[in-house]
């Protein structure tokens, strides 16, 4: 992909929630919430301290996270829906 964040944004692509229910109902579309878990496409080089230094992130391509509901800026990157947030945005990363 030829696109790289700036400074401490991140692109997330969504990770698609199952459309059925552990009980085996199914989803519809419509009734589906926006899943607040995604991997990590790629990262920018890390905001700057007062003194002017690199601060790197601490997520890096690959990694899968959790973020807030109504976090980030959906934007569409190569006919691909993705998300730019700030590092500050993500809750946590899945191991």
């Amino acid at each position: 992909m030829a696109f790289k964040p700036l400074h401490d944004r991140v692109l997330v692509r969504r990770v698609e929630s199952d459309d059925t229910t552990k009980g085996g109902l199914i989803i519809p579309d419509t009734a589906k919430e926006k899943p607040q878990e995604g991997e990590v496409v790629s990262v920018g080089a890390g905001g700057r301290d007062e003194d002017g230094e690199r601060i790197a992130l601490d997520v890096k391509a690959g990694d899968r996270i959790l973020f807030g509901k109504w976090s980030g800026t959906e934007v569409q990157i190569e006919g691909e829906d993705l998300l730019i947030m700030k590092e500050s945005d993500i809750l946590g990363v899945i191991e």
